[in-house]
C-alpha cells in the first residue's frame, strides 16, 4: 500500500512540475529507505512531514530557476534573431560568418543621418512613396536623407510635396532617371516596372562618391519599427559582405510555380530586393558596375529577358559571388505577394519590421494575418501627414531643424488681435501633392485651361464639368489624407474621369479652420500649361462648347498681346435637375420663364451688375465694361497674371480683390456675347455659415479689405488711390 502511495505522490509531483529531473533521481534513491512496508502509522506521518519539507525546498529552488530563465528570455530571443540572420556556410557559400547578436549593437547616435534610396517614377508611384515615407517618419528618431532616382514628373511632384510638408531633419536629393537609363535600357525586362525596375543596380555609380552606405527601398513597403534598427545592421557586415537581403519567400527561384518554369539562377530560394542594405564603398572597390553587367550579359544569352527586373540580376550575381551577401532576418521584408509563404517567416506579428506589398494586387493577397497587414497599411495611407512635422529633440542638422512652419511672420502677430486667426492662417504652408493622378497632355497653341478648386462635398460636380468642358482642367482639392483616398476611389471608379488624362488633380491637405480658397486657386493656377486660363468655380457648369468658343476668342481678340480679361456672364438655377440650355436663345427663354436668373441678383447684385445683362441679351459682338465696386466676374485671361491674395480665407472678397488688382494693372474687361456659365444649387458652405453667424468674422473681413486696399496703393501708387474710398 505504501509503495503504491509513494508512486502516486511521485507521479503527481512530476505532473505538477514541482520536481526537476535532478531531484527525481534523489527522490527515487532515498525512497526505499524512507518507506518500509513494516513501518507503523507514526513512521508514515513522519515521512509525510519530511516529504512536504522536501517538496517546499524543491519549489523554492524552482522559483529561483524561473527567475533566472525570465532574466535571460530577451537574450534567447536575440540569439534566435542572430541565428536567423547568420550568413551560414551552406546558404551563403561557406564564408564562415561569426555569429553576432544584432540587438547587442549600440543604438545609432540620435543625430546620425540615415540615408535612404528610392526609385520613384510616374504619378502613381508618388502616391505609394508617400505611404512609405509616413511609416518611416512615424517611427524614426534620426535625421533622414532621402535619395530619389526619379523622372521629371516624380521630381516635380516630390519637390513640391517635401517643400510644403516641411518635415524637420529631412533632406531630399534627386537624381534624374534619364541620365541613368543608358546603363540599363539594354536589358530586356518583362516586369511591369519597366526600365525603372533596373535602376537600383546603378546606385553605387549614381549616388555621391562620398556616400558610403544606403538603405534601398521599394515604394510598396511599410515600416513597423524605427529605421535606425535596420541601419545599425551595417555594423555586422564583415569582409566583403556588401549587400544585405532577405531570402525570397516564394518558390519563384525554385522553378516550381508551373511546368517548365525556368527562373534566373539564385542561391537556394534567392533573395528579394524590396529592402536592401548596400555598402556602396565596398561595391565600388569591387567594380560592381562591371561585375553585374558581365553576369547579366552572360545570362541574357539563354534567359533572353529579366522577369523580376533588378532582382533577377542581383540573384545571378550572388549565385556566382555568395560572399557578397549578408542574410537579413526575414522580419525585415515580410513579402505579401500572391505566391509567398510569409507566414513561415514569423511566429508573432509583433516580430515584423517591414511589410512588403510586392504585388500589383495589393490588399487582395492571401495570408492568415492579412487583416492585420491591411489595417497597418490603411492606417499610414490615411494618416494625417501634418502630425509628422514634429522636430527631433536636441538634433538640428544641416538638413533641417527649423520646424514645420516659417515662424517669422507669426512672430510679428499678437494673439490679442481679434483677427489673429485670419492673419496666422494666411501664413500656413499647406502640404501639397501635385498631379495626384495620371496626367498626360500637350497643350495646343492658344489653348485654355479651366481653373477651379473644391472640397469633398463638391466632388460630384467633377463628372458634370467633364461633360461640359472637354479641354484641360487644373483643379486643387482641399482634403484630409483620408478624404484624398475617398477621392481616389471615386475617380478610379468613374469611367468619365478615367477617360480623361488632361485633368491635373492637385491635393492640398487640410490644415487650419478656414477654407483657403485663394491659396487653392493659386496652386491650380501655377500648374497651368496652356497660354490662357478660364478662372471658374467648381459649382458652375460651362455652356456646351465653351472650350472651343474661348480658344477662338483668344485668337481673334489677341488677348495674349493686350491686357484683356474676357468676361463669361454667370447665371444660376434653384433647380437641382435642370434641362441645360444648348444655346443662348434657350437660356434667354429660361430667363424669361423664371427657370434661370442672373447670378446672385437677389443677394449680391453688385458682384455681376457691371456685366450689363440687359445689353448682353441682344449683343452679337464683344463689348467693354468698366470696373465697379465689388465686381467679381468669371473671366478668361492670359496665364501670366497676378496671383490671388491669400489673406482672404473662406467667404468674402476673395475674387473681388483679384479683379481689383487686374483693374489697377490696366486690364480691359470685355464681355463675350455668346458665352455663359450656370451656377448649380448646393447646400451653404461652412464658411458662409460662419460669415452669417459671426460678427467677428464680418468685422475681420472689413479689416482685411482695408489693409488690402492700402497695400495695393503702396504697390501701384497713384493708380490705386481710387480704391481707398471703396467701403
Amino acid at each position: 500500500m505504501l509503495v503504491r502511495w509513494r508512486k502516486n505522490v511521485l507521479v503527481l509531483l512530476l505532473a505538477a512540475g514541482a520536481i526537476p529531473v535532478t531531484y527525481m533521481v534523489y527522490f527515487i534513491a532515498t525512497s526505499d529507505d524512507a518507506f518500509d512496508v513494516n513501518s507503523d502509522n507514526a513512521g508514515v506521518s513522519a515521512l509525510e512531514t519530511r516529504l512536504v519539507q522536501r517538496v517546499r525546498e524543491v519549489e523554492n529552488q524552482n522559483i529561483g530557476l524561473r527567475k533566472q530563465l525570465s532574466q535571460t528570455q530577451n537574450h534567447l530571443l536575440r540569439l534566435q534573431m542572430t541565428l536567423a540572420a547568420a550568413n551560414d556556410s551552406a546558404g551563403a557559400g561557406g564564408n564562415g560568418t561569426k555569429i553576432k547578436c544584432l540587438n547587442a549593437e549600440p543604438d545609432v547616435p540620435k543625430c546620425e543621418v540615415i540615408h535612404v534610396a528610392i526609385v520613384c517614377a510616374g504619378h502613381n508611384s508618388t502616391r505609394d512613396v508617400v505611404t512609405l515615407i509616413k511609416s518611416i517618419l512615424f517611427y524614426r528618431h534620426n535625421p533622414l536623407h532621402l535619395h530619389f532616382i526619379s523622372d521629371s514628373v516624380a521630381q516635380l511632384i516630390l519637390t513640391k510635396l517635401f517643400e510644403s510638408w516641411s518635415v524637420a531633419e529631412v533632406e531630399v536629393s534627386f537624381y534624374p532617371a534619364d541620365s541613368i537609363k543608358p546603363d540599363v535600357t539594354w536589358i530586356p525586362n518583362r516586369h511591369y516596372s519597366g526600365v525603372y525596375g533596373l535602376m537600383k543596380l546603378t546606385l553605387p555609380k549614381t549616388l555621391p562618391a562620398e556616400l558610403e552606405k544606403v538603405i534601398v527601398l521599394d515604394t510598396d513597403v511599410t515600416f513597423e519599427t524605427d529605421i535606425a534598427e535596420l541601419w545599425k545592421i551595417f555594423r555586422v557586415l564583415k569582409g566583403k559582405q556588401a549587400i544585405g537581403l532577405v531570402e525570397n519567400q516564394s518558390d519563384w527561384y525554385l522553378g516550381k510555380l508551373w511546368k517548365n518554369h525556368q527562373p534566373w539562377p539564385a542561391l537556394g530560394r534567392g533573395f528579394n530586393t524590396g529592402v536592401i542594405l548596400l555598402d556602396l564603398k565596398m561595391l565600388r572597390e569591387l567594380s560592381w558596375m562591371q561585375m553585374w553587367r558581365l553576369i547579366a550579359e552572360k545570362e541574357l544569352m539563354s534567359m533572353l529577358a529579366t522577369s523580376l527586373a533588378d532582382q533577377d540580376i542581383f540573384n545571378a550575381v550572388l549565385k556566382q559571388h555568395p560572399y557578397l551577401v549578408y542574410r537579413l532576418p526575414c522580419q525585415w521584408n515580410v513579402q505579401l505577394s500572391m505566391n509567398t509563404r510569409s507566414e513561415q517567416c514569423y511566429s508573432e506579428v509583433a516580430d515584423i519590421k517591414i511589410i512588403h506589398w510586392n504585388s500589383p494586387m495589393k490588399l487582395k493577397v492571401k495570408n492568415k494575418h492579412v487583416e492585420f497587414f491591411r489595417n497597418k497599411y490603411l492606417t499610414f495611407l490615411e494618416y494625417d501627414g501634418n502630425l509628422l512635422r514634429r522636430e527631433l529633440f536636441g538634433c538640428q542638422t544641416a538638413s533641417g531643424g527649423e520646424g514645420a512652419r516659417n515662424q517669422d511672420p507669426l512672430g510679428e502677430l499678437t494673439e490679442d488681435d481679434d483677427c489673429y486667426d485670419f492673419r496666422s492662417e494666411r501664413e500656413l504652408v499647406h502640404r501639397t501633392h501635385l498631379y495626384y493622378m495620371d496626367y498626360r497632355y500637350e497643350p495646343a497653341p492658344d489653348d485654355v485651361t479651366l481653373v477651379a478648386q473644391l472640397s469633398l462635398d463638391r466632388l460630384q460636380m467633377l463628372e458634370l464639368i467633364c461633360k461640359h468642358w472637354e479641354g484641360p482642367i487644373s483643379i486643387a482639392l482641399y482634403m484630409s489624407d483620408a478624404e484624398a483616398q475617398q477621392f481616389l476611389r471615386y475617380a478610379l471608379g468613374s469611367d468619365i474621369l478615367m477617360a480623361r488624362k488632361n485633368i491635373g488633380y492637385h491635393i492640398v491637405y487640410r490644415d487650419g479652420q478656414f477654407y483657403p480658397v485663394n491659396y487653392l486657386r493659386n496652386v491650380a493656377l501655377q500648374e497651368v500649361k496652356t497660354s490662357y486660363v478660364f478662372l471658374s468655380d467648381i459649382d458652375f457648369l460651362p455652356m456646351f462648347g465653351l472650350y472651343e468658343y474661348l480658344k477662338k476668342a483668344a485668337t481673334t481678340m489677341a488677348i495674349g498681346k493686350q491686357k484683356k480679361a474676357l468676361v463669361v456672364p454667370a447665371f444660376e438655377t434653384q433647380r437641382y435637375r435642370l434641362q441645360f440650355p444648348k444655346s443662348k436663345a434657350e437660356l434667354l427663354s429660361m430667363l424669361d420663364m423664371g427657370t434661370l436668373f442672373t447670378f446672385r441678383y437677389h443677394v449680391w447684385p453688385k458682384g455681376h451688375a457691371p456685366t450689363n445683362f440687359a445689353k448682353w441679351r441682344t449683343a452679337t459682338t464683344p463689348y467693354t465694361v468698366n470696373w465697379e465696386q465689388d465686381f467679381e466676374p468669371y473671366i478668361m485671361v492670359q496665364r501670366d497674371i497676378p496671383q490671388f491674395d491669400q489673406r482672404f480665407l473662406g467667404f468674402g472678397w476673395n475674387k473681388v480683390s483679384h479683379i481689383m488688382e487686374l483693374d489697377v494693372q490696366g486690364y480691359e474687361f470685355v464681355v463675350l456675347p455668346n458665352a455663359f456659365v450656370i451656377h448649380m444649387p448646393h447646400a451653404p458652405s461652412f464658411d458662409i455659415a460662419k460669415f452669417r453667424s459671426s460678427s467677428n468674422y464680418r468685422k475681420c473681413l472689413k479689416v482685411l479689405k482695408a489693409e488690402f486696399q492700402k497695400d495695393l496703393s503702396k504697390k501701384y501708387g497713384i493708380k490705386a488711390l481710387k480704391y481707398l474710398d471703396v467701403e
